[in-house]
């Protein structure tokens, strides 16, 4: 008989697992199949992040696709939401927008490039 702990919407339940043969006969007893757990201890709340430096800010790509369009320039200010780049995903073009104001620092991305999930397209100030 092994034990496992499972984790069901928050809940953590502690589960016994026994081993059957091709026959689905057993020598042990059996036992309850699912009691609740002791609940774990929270974990500490993680320090505030920093203040970003300059060009700390990254924007970047939500999916795969071929870059387009760039819309901005080094030392260009936006706004939030504001469109930096357009990717073409899925026969789609899809702007990509800044997520705070600030102050475009770099393109790290030109046009015509393809690009991967989570790759740096702009950083801001």
């Amino acid at each position: 008989m092994r034990t496992f702990q499972v984790t069901v919407n928050g809940q953590t339940y502690e589960v016994s697992v026994e081993e059957v043969d091709a026959q689905g006969t057993s020598a042990a007893p059996a036992a309850p199949v699912a009691a609740p757990a002791a609940p774990k201890p929270k974990a500490a709340p993680k320090a505030a992040a920093p203040k970003a430096a300059a060009g700390s800010v990254q924007v970047k790509a939500p999916m795969p696709g071929t870059i387009l369009d760039i819309k901005v320039k080094p030392g260009d200010k936006v706004k939030n939401g504001q469109a930096v780049c357009v990717l073409e995903a899925m026969k789609m073009e899809n702007e990509i927008p800044a997520p705070q104001d600030g102050t475009i620092a770099s393109i790290e991305v030109s046009k015509g490039a393809t690009v991967e999930t989570g790759a740096v397209l702009v950083t801001m100030a």
